[in-house]
């Protein structure tokens, strides 16, 4: 008897055990879209009161926490999956759903961020043309090419991500020049960055809560889990895209903060859209000129059209497989083009959501954003805890009850933290969407007496349908 393998979905293929550590690392930095520390600087530095490294040290110092619970789960349970696959599994299958619905906000929303984004640097660029127009064609432009083909964008992402970060080191250099000519801070050492008389812990948190918006993408390397080599190398990467990221963040962070030590250079004439949007352009702009502005923007346009790509296409294929266990009506989002092998009307309907970038701004949807995250971030902590401690008994011991309880019980109460210090009205809107989804959960389960179908089989992270192994006899 021999196993064939099985498509979950129209066009599958297989998985492939062809992915190495550094090429699983690669995927999550391209995820996590380095540049990103420039489009959110403005506002961390208003809401920091001009300490946007100590907002990413915090930040990191919490997600190493949280990376440390993903390698120990992802070890234990490693099919590919996310915070509500494990959840489901060391916990129960009606948490994960709620786990699992909470972070669809973050699939749902992380393409119009991707938008947001876009139309801030062609605004920058193009002053006189309405922002609007950027979005509409923006949105109709990933909506096609999504429509026309779902392939995974994992190469582009590692292409663009050494392109990025080259442009980065060229930042570094550039701004480490300057303040040592007395530009900024005129020093390349100095404390204030992370520390002064004016700055509270309270505002620290703050911003910390905001940067978090940064790391989302490092749990998207679980995704990679049935591809990778040697499954053991996952937890070792989920921990370097983390720490690889952080450092990233940090120093970029760090080498701006101390070339821009107020954060009204952002908002001229007081106008907070300058802070409240991206200010990669004007970052750019103020460093290096229009020349060096055009090649930020150029890094950071690349990544982000990249990401959205690859976002746009792993939220439409996760409404499919929702779709297709019934867990949302089966004929439209269970559908599939016979023509392009795609899920067009879930493609549409994300490019279609995305629209509604046009009224908001990119710090109301990364908050969004942000609360979904964390509260994936908490339940992985918990799942550690419920598997080894609860599950498999592994409490008797000193190093048991440090790596299974004390460690992720940490990495819970700093993500909680976070939490609580969320916008408020990203909190408002959070819960409501969590309200709604349990009177959802309510209703397909009929009253909890029905088990909840699950909707993790199917993540376009690489382009491919997990599939299923199913008994041939071939005698």
């Amino acid at each position: 008897m021999a196993l064939k393998t099985k498509p979950l979905a129209q066009g599958g293929g297989t998985l492939r055990r062809n992915l190495g550590l550094w090429a699983i690392v690669g995927l999550g930095l391209g995820y996590m879209t380095p540049t990103v520390v420039f489009d959110t600087f403005g506002m961390v530095a208003r809401d920091t009161n001009n300490v946007v490294p100590a907002a990413y040290l915090v930040a990191l110092v919490v997600m190493v926490f949280t990376a440390i619970s993903y390698g120990k789960i992802a070890g234990a349970i490693p099919s590919a999956g996310s915070a509500y696959t494990y959840v489901r599994e060391s916990i129960h299958p009606n948490l994960g759903f709620m786990v699992g619905w909470t972070s669809l906000i973050d699939y749902v929303l992380l393409p119009m961020v991707n938008c947001l984004i876009i139309k801030s640097y062609l605004e920058a660029m193009f002053p006189d043309i309405p922002a609007w127009i950027w979005v509409v064609l923006y949105c109709i432009l990933v909506t096609s090419i999504i429509y026309m083909t779902m392939r995974g964008t994992s190469n582009l992402n590692v292409i663009l991500l050494i392109f990025s970060i080259i442009v980065m080191v060229v930042f570094v250099v550039l701004v480490v020049a300057q303040l040592m000519r007395g530009d900024g801070a005129a020093t390349i050492l100095s404390v204030g960055a992370f520390l002064h008389d004016d700055v509270t812990f309270t505002a620290v948190l703050t911003g910390a809560t905001i940067v978090c918006f940064s790391f989302i993408g490092f749990d998207a390397v679980t995704m990679y889990a049935e591809e990778a080599k040697d499954p053991k190398v996952m937890p070792k990467a989920i921990l370097l895209t983390v720490l690889i990221g952080g450092g990233i963040f940090l120093v970029s962070s760090y080498v701006s903060q101390l070339r821009f030590p107020d954060w009204n250079e952002f908002a001229p004439g007081g106008d907070m859209q300058f802070v409240e949007d991206s200010t990669l352009p004007i970052i750019g702009d103020l460093v290096g000129g229009n020349v060096f502005m055009a090649v930020l923007t150029a890094a950071g346009f690349c990544a982000t059209l990249a990401s959205g790509l690859a976002s746009h296409a792993s939220v439409s294929r996760m409404l499919l497989v929702m779709g297709r266990n019934n867990v949302l009506p089966q004929k439209a989002f269970g559908y599939i083009n016979p023509r392009t092998h795609t899920p067009t009307f879930n493609i549409v309907l994300v490019g279609a959501i995305s629209l509604l970038a046009i009224p908001f701004t990119l710090e109301l949807i990364a908050a969004w954003i942000n609360y979904g995250a964390l509260i994936a971030f908490t339940f992985v902590n918990i799942s550690v805890i419920a598997w080894f401690a609860i599950r498999k008994g592994r409490r008797k011991t000193p190093a048991d009850i440090f790596n299974f309880i004390v460690m992720p019980t940490i990495g819970m109460l700093l993500t909680g933290l976070l939490w609580v210090n969320l916008h408020q009205d990203a909190l408002i809107g959070g819960l409501t969407w969590t309200a709604i989804g349990f009177v959802y959960l309510l209703v397909i389960t009929r009253g909890f007496r029905r088990k909840v179908a699950a909707f993790d089989e199917n993540q376009a992270v690489t382009g491919f349908n997990k599939v299923v192994k199913v008994p041939v006899d071939e005698s």
